[in-house]
């Protein structure tokens, strides 16, 4: 079927998220010979140079650059979107807070298939997608199908798709910044609070030996820290760790966390759901210890070892402390 595309790109202070790329890789893997046009929506000059970066991945990108839209706001963004698209189009959205609020709307206000929180791809028949869904924070793996006759929202999870690589030419911007004048809401921007920087930054380090609430018992980190150690690393956390307090917030990876690159991922006793996994970006190499065979975190990682921390610890330090 005839199916036209189209990426919403996430980006903040002037720069493209990881995502952009992402959503390209999703849309190529979902509709195979359409070409996905990009949609860039900000304000002055953050939005022209978002909107340039796109267009390096994407061969066409519509710009839209109005002030009310320097910071995103689904209740603007949705107007738009009703207006601009094309019937029977398919959006692709980054399954962020703002894909979460835009999306369900959005594809109510469009009489299309809402597909939400894809981690991949089954295949599409005639009209029918079908993608994978994780429930019960990765433990089962649903196998979904949709009519997109008149078309689809979808929603994707930050990671699960390998970032796409940007063709050999730039694409084209158009202005249609026009189509976004008057634009109100009534909910408005106030201002955004950066959360307050920790005793290391674990967003330039890498080497990371993460902890998550397999660990145990708080006096059972001295074990990780000694580890981290012996490697050269830095200890990061997943939630439970700083919900517990045993950890400082500036260690924490995951979407209400720290966003990391690191070369080496060492996940312990971390379960791997997605909230952490979407702090996870530049595709390290992702070594995962973890006593459920079935824990999601193993879908990540490239090496994984079922087994008991405690009596790993110890001896992978003691072996690394030899080799060096």
């Amino acid at each position: 079927m005839a199916t036209q595309v189209f990426v919403l790109i996430p980006h903040a202070a002037g720069k493209a998220d990881d995502a952009a790329l992402e959503l390209l890789s999703a849309a190529r893997a979902m509709f195979p010979g359409v070409t996905p046009t990009a949609l860039v929506l900000g304000a002055g000059a953050d939005q022209t140079a978002v909107a340039q970066e796109a267009a390096a991945a994407y061969p066409e990108v519509w710009g839209f650059s109005q002030e009310v839209l320097a910071y995103p706001n689904a209740e603007l963004i949705r107007p738009l979107l009703l207006k601009i698209l094309p019937a029977g189009a398919v959006v692709l959205l980054p399954h962020s807070t703002l894909g979460i609020d835009l999306g369900p709307g959005l594809s109510v206000k469009l009489g299309a298939a809402y597909l939400p929180d894809v981690v991949g791809f089954d295949g599409i028949d005639g009209s029918l997608l079908k993608v994978v869904r994780q429930e019960f924070s990765g433990q089962v793996s649903a196998h979904v199908q949709a009519d997109i006759v008149k078309g689809a929202v979808i929603t994707v999870r930050s990671g699960a798709f390998q970032p796409a690589q940007p063709g050999p030419a730039a694409g084209t911007v158009v202005d249609k910044s026009a189509e976004a004048a008057g634009l109100t809401a009534r909910r408005r921007f106030v201002e955004v609070v950066q959360a307050e920087a920790g005793d290391v930054d674990i967003t330039r380090e890498d080497v990371l030996v993460a902890v998550g609430r397999g660990i145990g018992e708080q006096d059972n980190l001295s074990l990780v820290d000694e580890l981290a150690e012996a490697m050269g690393a830095t200890v990061c956390c997943s939630r439970p760790i700083v919900d517990a307090k045993w950890l400082d917030k500036g260690r924490q990876v995951g979407t209400s966390g720290a966003t990391v690159k690191p070369k080496v991922y060492l996940a312990l006793g971390i379960s791997g759901a997605f909230q952490h996994l979407g702090g996870l970006k530049g595709s390290p190499f992702v070594v995962a210890v973890n006593k459920n065979p079935k824990a999601p975190i193993f879908q990540a990682a490239q090496v994984g070892v079922v087994g008991d921390l405690m009596e790993l610890l110890p001896e992978l330090t003691q072996q690394i402390q030899k080799a060096r």
